[in-house]
């Protein structure tokens, strides 16, 4: 019976990125061969783990191997591995279609490029469309590949041009081969058929790959003596060595974090790195332990120069690949890193674990626990003690994450807190420590204070801060969601308690705090006005310029922390908020006497309105009723006028 055989178009936003792939990354050519040979890797390493309990499925190919067969004659290249292979659905969904690579994500990064038509490395790794590459030297590749344990092939063919075709074949060994049809060299472009430019890629870029990568070399060996023709004194007649082609192995195979440190040079660690998380970007920092005594362990552990597009995407694999005795035992390791360092990559080699351990084994095991605790705190120092350069690049791209720690790691709170940075009202647009916020923190002041919110502009120029400013207080803007999460998780820093700007009385200055008693009877009639959206009106102790703003008792929830909550899709109570009036404003003065004069003037109703979405829009909200607000503000200009 015929096996299955379809011809697919490819979505629109695959062939644009398929179109910048193969037009964008003319000066990067080579990367193709560094991602098929990782793919290549992984295979084998799945294989792998699969025959720890499954012996039998390796068959009569036992010998894990990676081989290049490069044809100038028909300007071909194949890579051809025997790992796990895939079978006709695999296929259909892992080269297939490039959504499983983050093609929305991908396209929306392009868009914010600032220039659309320029392709980087970085995001071919970044977003894992790495085996697309190989159409920057092809015309066209066919995939061949049988998953381990399968009676039927599958094959995979498209010339990059808008369409794929995809069947079942025969195929007799299990793994998967690549065949690439070349495109014509240019002049000064590197030929992929000639074995020493294979050579060089494969030694600079995947010579720490743990599988041999052989390709059949052309090298001179002596002729045996038995073979040699010689003259009567017993000289040789004619040649000495002739030219035989060989299975040469082209990388060491070392298993780079089993060396010691000083026999790893920096760029050995960066294309590990590389060839690790399929990432172009060199890593902004690693971590090199070898760990003997009670618990037994090897690891090396990187932070990326940049986030992944899918950092906060729940679903994202984690990067720690867990081995034993150097068998690769599973990827996605979580149970040895905690999910504020989800972004950390690298590889752990414990060799006291059973090779056939499962997740659920992971989580109750006391060996995997001492080793997660040991990293972490590695990696902690690891962030502390990075250069200030590093450190900025690391909290711009990751200081969100580290983060979510202070909330749900109790045991490293106060590490944490150490790593945690804010722009503040002073610093210029520079990241400022909680510690170096303390050591500048005015004699008088008792209290670390902060306000949160989505706009750092929005924030720094907040009614709210207005006294703080006043006062030459500095105050924390914290503008990431989870800061909400942050500051009730860490109630003090060095002994300093965190204070909202926002909620509560700011008691900087009992001396200063407004009376009260005579816009009693005012505070009455706008309260009765606003009724329905606040729940009090109060002389402000946060406003120096402006008129009014709207503020929270210290326990009640934030006005961010609502927005977040809702946004998120959780059930958030309805908060009725404080109306905080500047009783020093010369306008609040001519209203009390507006209302002293005339307390049924219909004008004290538009003025209370207008107090109100004031304050709503000073904190960046939207007002109910822009017409009226325009009516009430059109009417106040044309009586000035």
């Amino acid at each position: 019976m015929e096996g299955r055989k379809e011809t697919h178009e490819f979505k629109t936003e695959v062939k644009q990125i398929l179109n910048l792939i193969i037009n964008s990354l003319y000066s990067n050519r080579e990367i193709f061969l560094r991602e098929l040979i990782s793919n290549a890797s992984d295979a084998i390493d799945r294989l792998r783990f699969r025959s720890q309990t499954e012996p039998d499925i390796l068959g009569e190919d036992p010998e894990f191997k990676i081989k290049l067969f490069p044809n100038r004659d028909a300007n071909t290249l194949v890579v051809r591995d025997n790992g796990i292979g895939m079978t006709y659905e695999e296929v259909m969904e892992n080269i297939g279609t490039i959504a499983k690579s983050g093609t929305a994500a991908f396209m929306a990064a392009l868009e914010e490029s600032k220039n659309q038509d320029v392709l980087t490395p970085e995001m071919i790794g970044q977003f894992g469309v790495g085996f697309y590459s190989s159409f920057i030297v092809a015309d066209r590749v066919v995939v061949e590949s049988r998953a381990a344990g399968q009676e039927k092939g599958v094959k995979w063919e498209s010339s990059g041009d808008g369409a794929y075709a995809i069947e079942e074949i025969d195929k007799p060994d299990r793994g998967t081969t690549v065949t690439l049809f070349l495109k014509k060299v240019e002049e000064d472009e590197e030929d992929f058929t000639e074995e020493w430019t294979l050579r060089d890629i494969v030694k600079r870029h995947s010579d720490f790959v743990r599988y041999p990568i052989l390709m059949d070399a052309e090298t001179t060996e002596p002729i045996p003596e038995a073979e040699q023709i010689k003259d009567p004194d017993g000289k040789p007649i004619g040649e000495t060595t002739r030219q035989v082609v060989k299975e040469e192995t082209l990388n060491s195979m070392k298993a780079i974090w089993a060396k010691s440190k000083n026999e790893v040079t920096d760029e050995e660690y960066k294309e590990f790195y590389k060839h690790l998380g399929h990432d172009w970007n060199d890593p902004l920092a690693h971590l090199h332990l070898k760990l003997e005594g009670v618990t037994d362990y090897s690891s090396l552990l990187y932070i990326p120069s940049k986030a992944p597009f899918d950092l906060f995407d729940r679903e994202r694999k984690h990067g720690i690949r867990l081995f034993c005795k150097r068998v690769f035992i599973m990827d996605d390791c979580r149970e040895l890193m905690p999910e504020y360092l989800r972004f950390i990559k690298g590889v752990v080699d414990a060799p006291d674990l059973n090779l056939n351990v499962s997740r659920e084994i992971l989580q109750q095991d006391r060996l995997v626990r001492n080793i997660k605790k040991n990293l972490v705190k590695k990696v902690l120092e690891l962030i502390k003690n990075l250069d200030e350069e590093k450190f900025n690049t690391f909290t711009e791209e990751f200081g969100q994450v580290i983060k979510e720690g202070v909330h749900f790691d109790g045991e490293n709170r106060e590490k944490l807190a150490e790593l945690i940075r804010y722009k503040t009202t002073k610093s210029e647009d520079k990241w400022v420590s909680l510690k170096a916020y303390v050591e500048r923190m005015k004699p008088d002041q008792k209290e670390i204070y902060y306000i949160t919110g989505e706009n750092l502009t929005s924030l720094a120029n907040s009614p709210h801060i207005e006294k703080l400013k006043d006062k030459d207080y500095e105050v924390l803007l914290m503008t990431d969601p989870v800061d909400e999460w942050v500051v009730q998780s860490l109630p003090e820093y060095e002994g300093k308690p965190f204070k909202s700007a926002e909620k509560g009385d700011l008691e900087i200055d009992e001396a200063e705090k407004p009376e009260a008693d005579e816009y009693t009877d005012l505070f009455g009639f706008i309260k009765t006005s606003l009724e329905e959206k606040i729940k009090e009106v109060k002389p402000s102790t946060h406003l120096k310029e402006s008129v009014s703003c709207l503020s929270g008792d210290a326990y009640d929830m934030s006005a961010y922390m609502e927005k977040i909550l809702k946004a998120s899709g959780a059930q958030a109570p309805e908060m009725k908020r404080v109306l905080e009036i500047n009783t020093g404003h010369p306008v609040i003065t001519k209203i009390k006497s507006l209302y002293d004069k005339d307390r049924n003037d219909p004008a004290l109703k538009d003025y209370s309105d207008l107090l109100f979405d004031m304050a709503v829009i000073a904190e960046g909200g939207k007002i109910e009723n822009p017409s009226r607000f325009n009516r009430i503000v059109g009417n106040l200009m044309n009586s000035a006028l």
